[in-house]
């Protein structure tokens, strides 16, 4: 007789092993060696995760286009694999080093680490794997995949050569998403954005003459970030605010530093927002990189990897200052924290009498997802792709009908 209710977990390992020693989804099999093949390569989700209801209704979806496709006699693939995941795999890795009370990634060194990375992958990296397969999900389990096997580095090599040699592929200094903690670049999608109670600092920064002498007049900027003006390398208003259009081409004296900036126009300094003088750091804020390429302002990187401060001397930083008390004090602050050198900063201005105003000001700061530390915008050589040719290629697939996306709707997003 029939039980009244069903119990998945009874027959659910037995069919699995079924499924396992009939091959029921390996591709290529002989008998659909003519059939028209079907191929879905998994999302590969992150060696060092677990299943949550995002990848169950995912992978779920893949696996009744995969079974409908069997149905109909397609030689199906579904490729299994895992990711790397960079960044969460080396946090889990230095926490083990750390309980273990044995010695960090910087001590160990690059090649002693990736073996240690290697071995945890091969003792639990296979989590997330075996949840699938207890899902029922139909992949061909004997393709499986990492994303750093051998075979798939060198496909990635042999792009990139082949991309280098079309000239898609470019080195260049951009602005990056910087995580002082992890010392490393990460994507938009690893940056939260999280909402703090902070201060916005009001201060003056002295005109100057066509032969750099101090007019009396000063510019007022507002700012959440004092230590970045270090960096500062022009000053932007509007080109139809009245109240700068007089200063408009002229220079002022960055404090403390004695640097001497332009004051230019340009359409991103908001006349209804703070004093509508913005201070311009090109090397560590994503709009001022902008406006210093439309300006050819220097981009000054006052930042070493920590996020502490990296002050050289006889660089851009200080090119064409004479020496003074007020630069021996600033390069004073060399190695010290971001926020410590904030607060530092803050003192120094208001001790010179260039400290206008406070107030409290809430706004958001980007933070690392995992390291939970504020990111700074930061100058570094990156490699970057040339998308526009390849997306050109893409479009015009899908116009010519060589490539069809399901729903259509989407064809135009």
């Amino acid at each position: 007789m029939m039980d009244k209710t069903f119990d998945p977990a009874s027959v659910e390992q037995r069919v699995s092993a079924l499924w396992e020693q009939a091959g029921a989804f390996k591709a290529g099999r002989p008998e659909r060696a003519r059939a028209t093949p079907y191929a879905i390569v998994i999302p590969p989700p992150n060696v060092t995760g677990s299943l949550h209801m995002g990848h169950a209704l995912n992978n779920t979806l893949q696996d009744i286009l995969c079974r409908f496709e069997r149905m109909r006699g397609r030689d199906v693939l579904w490729q299994p694999g895992t990711d790397h995941a960079g960044i969460a795999t080396q946090m889990v890795v230095e926490r083990q080093l750390m309980e273990r009370q044995q010695p960090d990634r910087r001590t160990l060194g690059r090649e002693e680490f990736l073996k240690r990375v290697w071995t945890w992958k091969e003792e639990s990296g296979g989590i997330i794997t075996n949840q699938l397969k207890r899902l029922g999900a139909s992949c061909d389990w004997s393709r499986e995949r990492f994303t750093m096997d051998e075979g798939l580095s060198k496909a990635v090599t042999k792009v990139f050569v082949e991309l280098h040699k079309q000239g898609l592929v470019y080195k260049d200094k951009r602005l990056v998403n910087w995580d002082p903690r992890f010392q490393t670049a990460i994507s938009d999608l690893e940056v939260e954005q999280v909402e703090v109670k902070g201060t916005l600092w009001h201060f003056d920064y002295p005109v100057v003459s066509e032969t750099g002498t101090e007019t009396g007049e000063v510019i007022t900027v507002a700012t959440t970030r004092p230590e970045t003006m270090l960096g500062d390398t022009g000053i932007a208003v509007h080109p139809e605010d009245e109240r700068y259009g007089h200063l408009i081409g002229r220079r002022v004296k960055l404090p403390l530093v004695g640097r001497l900036i332009p004051i230019v126009a340009d359409p991103y300094s908001d006349p209804e927002k703070g004093t509508g003088a913005v201070k311009i750091t090109p090397a560590h804020d994503f709009n001022d990189f902008e406006v210093g390429k439309r300006h050819s302002l220097p981009s000054i990187n006052i930042f070493a990897p920590d996020a502490t401060l990296k002050l050289e001397p006889q660089s851009a930083f200080d090119e064409g200052v004479a020496p003074s008390t007020d630069l021996i004090a600033v390069f004073a602050l060399n190695g010290l924290d971001r926020f410590e050198a904030r607060k530092r900063i803050v003192a120094m201005m208001e001790e010179r009498g260039l400290l206008r105003a406070t107030e409290p000001h809430t706004h958001t700061v980007p933070h690392g997802d995992r390291s939970i530390v504020p990111i700074e915008p930061y100058l570094t050589d990156q490699w970057f792709v040339e998308v526009k040719p390849l997306a050109e290629k893409a479009m015009a697939a899908v116009r010519e009908a060589r490539t069809r996306i399901v729903p259509q709707s989407w064809e135009k997003t």
